[in-house]
């Protein structure tokens, strides 16, 4: 992988890092998560080229739900994919 990119060696010393600052004290749990999701999206999002994070709203089991998709229309497929036809769903590209 290229400059920039996170490969699976830093990502994992990032997830230890976060895991060490938790274990110190440092962070509170909901903040460990969001460091070790944030650590995810952006391994999964630079190994998956040309594809973006998109998070689902609406209605459950989708509201939260993230995909990598190449673009909103992908992902609102992905989505459906996975919960089905008949939920109410919103996609936004978490990076924006």
């Amino acid at each position: 992988m290229g400059d920039g990119l996170m490969d699976r060696i830093s990502a994992l010393r990032n997830v230890e890092e976060a895991l060490a600052a938790y274990e110190d004290g440092e962070v509170t749990l909901p903040e460990l998560e969001r460091e070790v999701r944030g650590v995810l999206r952006s391994y999964a999002t630079d190994f998956a080229e040309g594809k973006h994070a998109y998070r689902a709203s609406g209605e459950a089991p989708a509201a939260g739900l993230v995909v990598l998709a190449e673009s909103r229309a992908a992902a609102r497929e992905r989505v459906r994919e996975v919960v089905g036809d008949d939920v109410r769903i919103d996609i936004e590209r978490t990076d924006e």
